[in-house]
């Protein structure tokens, strides 16, 4: 983007300006100053204001250097070109400009909206820009980048402030300067922080002089195709741009009494004032006036909607008193024909109990039980042997506000927050007063410190249910209200998890908590959105009467459980187990599990509780999980014994699959992390949110995370929405089905014939597409040509890795994969014998299916004897044998002669 020296006139929509305004008052002629040279400097010169003036003028006269400025409540004299303080009434900026009126884009700005792919895909973005509404600028919500810039040039170092709304994680928000020297804000600080529903505030210093350009940008980033929520811009100020020659009368609702003012005092309730105001009126008696207001409004007459009721602690007797309080400010008025008063206070009543866990202490105060004790709201009772206490906070009686509850009402969310009164408690719920507005948001928030499941629940269910929030509520309403359930991850993310529109009837609800992240929880009531004033529904209310949630750190109980499994770390208040035991029937009696079992991570008893682990894996020390130490024997069918081993890919392995595309032509990836197996001590794969400030993060054998590519924002990999895919290890075997999970052949064909080594995972995690939960097989097949550990491919008719969205497949291709060669996979070749030498040679069957393991053999030399020789040898016995066999021969016939003489 080019940069630019702006020069703007001062208007409605912002105060101050970068170059000076040219008039100052005279009756015949008023001062400018020329542009400024190499060197910095410039003339003071007199213009005439009538065309027929040509002489009488001053002479020029040096002007003030070009870097010089006026600080904030002052302005340039030009008669004497010296500062000077602004009157009261009015106030100044000094160097600074503020824009803090939208209807339409103020000079100088400018907007664009442009396609972030860099793939050659059509997308018209021209119109997602940024729109002004008013008393802000709203972002675009489509998948476009819209970037809002200013270019403005600085003559000393300078700050810029805005206050914005950024509510929705689903789309990408940052701000950024770059200057001249082409020196842009670092990549990791011009992020924006998520905002709670209220407007936050931001500043940045403008360290260099000359030229900068400031950028507001945004991306939306809609995989599913649901609507996000747009950010929110407003009172957008910069300071170090030059002076300003005159001062700006205070706007009607403020005031300022003190010359040199750097902006005006909001007026208080029950007070006004006109423009240029030293000091805010008061309203006459029968009428009210709002924070800031120019003008004064007739008092209504007082309802029993003005006012409200409360309880007092509890007395040493158990008597609490029943108060009635104004709802402040005061607006009504009890002197009105028809008007009611406030009802007497001090009406004694018994208190309520106190809440389950708790007892009445001696000064009559509810106090949380002793741990390993439990309570119905009376007396604390220990929990038996055996059995533990079943932690949580439950609030079913409302005489005080608990501790850890705040209520407050925020105002419209495009001002600010309040801390007044939003709910009060009425004995047995808490309600609503009558709001201030009708379009008040009235906020109850209760802070968790954190969840602990029970001793004897495996922390292999954590995924599954780690906690439970569950609350009885109803509301009475004469418009639109809406009533909301808010869930807070940090300080900046709170998320609606539900609402409900119009009068409810008193009903239940609960959530589900499935990780430690979750650390409050808000219910809002709003009357009506529509912008009216006053409180035409001010009857209008919700009503809490309990909440309870499970498992919470610090909690009290009003139960005990039976511990039925107890793995290492057991309450002194169960009956211990040892490691790889369970109870029988929650007698205290412990019988040992077979061997190569875990324990069951829920409440069952008996030889249930133990579940063996699948083929070709171990249990951990601590019986909660199977595991693989990455080897493995397989008999092939003709009862030859293979020996594998994955050490070689048990570190966390990472890779994508190919791009994928939105609707709008946003490219993306799946991003997968696997951990195979390993040592007794696994580091886990996993997979996090590095966009937004929630961090959600997740941790298993194998997640899944959506890729951005790095040209959507400055960093090599941007990921979102983590996925736990397995958690769990059931098996390793070359068999295609294993509990339930399948995993057929083609879906990644093999030209060999040996079959494939397939780990087998599942998830505890169910979603509402996938009841029984998520689960993954990853096919280790041996390609010796491979070198490199990590060539992973998904199946080419399942491009996202899964077919029906719950059962992934990846294949592994390694010579890491193959089973370890043996003397069975080699084969001597002998030599013929040449001069009486022979030669054995040693070489691999092909084609090869092994690695590492056994070595070939090195060849063999021997000595041998040629045919020739054998040949000769012959030859020659038979001679000696045909002669000496003549030679007996004749003897005999010599001898039978003589005989028969």
């Amino acid at each position: 983007f080019l940069f630019g020296f702006h020069n703007s006139h001062t208007s409605g929509r912002h105060r101050g300006h970068d170059v000076p305004l040219p008039w100052f008052p005279h009756s015949d002629y008023h001062y400018e100053y020329t542009e400024c040279d190499v060197f910095g400097s410039r003339w003071r010169v007199a213009v005439p204001n009538k065309a027929d003036i040509c002489t009488g003028l001053p002479d020029p006269v040096h002007g003030t250097q070009c870097a010089f400025s006026c600080s904030e409540g002052e302005f340039l004299d030009m008669q004497s070109q010296r500062c000077k303080k602004c009157a009261v009434g009015t106030y100044s900026l000094g160097t600074g400009i503020a824009f803090d009126e939208w209807d339409s884009l103020p000079s100088g700005f400018s907007n664009q909206g442009v396609n972030p792919n860099d793939e050659d895909i059509f997308t018209n973005c021209s119109s997602s820009t940024w729109t002004p509404k008013g008393d802000y600028i709203s972002s675009n919500t489509d998948e476009c980048t819209a970037t809002l810039f200013y270019a403005v040039n600085l003559k000393k170092p300078g700050i810029v402030s805005f206050e914005y709304v950024y509510p929705d994680e689903g789309i990408y928000f940052e701000f950024f300067v770059q200057n001249d020297q082409c020196q842009s804000t670092d990549s990791a600080s011009r992020w924006m922080k998520i905002s709670e529903t209220k407007w936050s505030k931001y500043l940045v210093c403008l360290n260099l002089t000359g030229n900068n350009v400031l950028y507001w940008r945004t991306t939306g980033y809609v995989v599913a195709g649901s609507e996000v929520k747009p950010v929110l811009l407003r009172n957008i100020g910069i300071s170090g741009v030059s002076y300003t020659s005159e001062c700006f009368q205070c706007k009607p609702g403020t005031y300022s009494e003190k010359p040199g003012s750097a902006r005006c005092t909001p007026c208080p309730v029950d007070t006004y004032s006109n423009k240029g105001a030293t000091v805010c009126l008061h309203c006459d008696p029968d009428k009210y006036s709002e924070a800031g207001s120019g003008t004064c409004k007739p008092r209504p007459a007082c309802t029993v909607s003005d006012y409200f009721y409360t309880h007092t602690p509890c007395d040493s007797k158990g008597k609490t008193q029943l108060m009635y309080k104004w709802i402040q400010p005061k607006i009504c008025s009890e002197t009105v024909n028809g008007a009611v008063k406030l009802p007497a206070s001090g009406e004694k009543q018994t208190c309520p109990p106190c809440n389950p866990g708790f007892f009445f202490s001696n000064s009559s105060t509810c106090e949380p039980c002793d741990q390993g004790s439990y309570s119905n709201g009376t007396a604390c009772i220990k929990c038996p042997v055996g059995t533990e206490p079943v932690l949580a906070f439950e609030y079913k009686w409302w005489n005080t506000m608990p501790k850890n509850m705040r209520s407050y009402t925020l105002r419209q969310w495009l001002s600010h927050s309040e801390n007044t009164t939003g709910w009060e408690v009425a004995g047995e719920y808490v309600y609503t007063t009558p709001g201030d507005q009708d379009v008040d948001n009235q906020m109850l928030t209760l802070k968790v410190p954190g969840y602990r499941l029970p001793q004897s629940v495996s922390k292999a269910s954590e995924n599954s249910e780690l906690s439970r929030i569950s609350f009885v509520f109803e509301t009475t309403c004469s418009a639109n209200c809406t009533f909301s359930f808010l869930a807070g991850y940090n300080q900046w993310l709170n998320d609606v998890v539900e609402w409900w529109r119009g009068s409810q009837a008193k009903q239940s609800y609960s959530f589900l908590i499935q990780k430690n992240t979750t650390d409050s929880f808000t219910w809002s009531f709003q009357r009506t959105g529509k912008n009216s004033e006053g409180r035409k529904h001010s009857g209008d209310m919700a009503r809490i009467y309990s909440i309870h949630i499970a498992n919470v750190i610090g909690g009290v109980a009003s139960q005990c459980r039976r511990c039925a499994v107890n793995p290492a770390g057991f309450s002194s208040a169960c009956v211990p187990c040892p490691p790889g035991h369970y109870m029988v029937n929650g007698t205290g009696v412990c019988k040992s599990c077979p061997p190569n079992t875990i324990i069951r991570a829920d409440q069952s008893v008996g030889v249930d509780a133990c579940i063996p682990c699948g083929p070709n894996t171990e249990r951990n020390e601590a019986y909660t999980a199977c595991r693989s130490d990455c080897s493995l024997d397989v008999l092939t069918t003709e009862g030859e014994r293979m020996h594998y081993d994955f050490s070689a890919l048990s570190n966390i392995t990472s890779f994508q699959s190919g791009p994928r595309f939105t609707n709008k032509g946003l490219r993306y990836f799946h991003h997968f992390n696997i951990g195979l197996c390993g040592e007794k001590v696994r580091k886990m794969a996993t997979c996090v949110d590095n966009v937004t400030e929630s961090g959600n993060e997740v941790k298993g054998y194998v997640c899944q995370s959506t890729a951005v590519p790095s040209g959507i924002r400055s960093q090599s990999l941007v990921s979102t929405q983590p996925v736990l895919i397995g958690d769990a290890l059931i098996g390793v075997t070359t068999d295609t089905t294993l509990s339930g999970i399948s995993s057929p052949d083609w879906l990644f064909p093999s030209a060999t014939g040996l079959r494939d080594v397939i780990f087998y995972f599942g998830s505890s995690e169910s979603t509402l597409a996938c009841k029984e939960g998520r689960s993954a097989t990853v096919r280790l097949r041996c390609n010796p040509t491979v070198t490199a550990k990590d060539l992973i491919t998904l199946p080419s008719n399942c491009s996202e890795g899964t077919c029906d969205g719950c059962t992934f497949h990846f294949l592994w291709e390694s010579q890491y994969a193959c089973p370890r060669c043996t003397t069975n996979n080699y084969r001597a070749i002998v030599s013929a014998c040449i001069q009486g030498i022979q030669r054995t040679t040693y070489v691999w069957q092909q084609p090869l299916q092994c690695f590492g393991g056994e070595s070939l053999p090195p060849p063999v030399v021997s000595a041998c004897v040629s045919l020739d020789f054998w040949l000769r040898f012959g030859v020659s016995t038979g001679t000696i044998a045909a002669v000496l066999l003549m030679s007996i021969s004749c003897y005999f016939w010599k001898k039978t002669r003589k005989v028969d003489s």
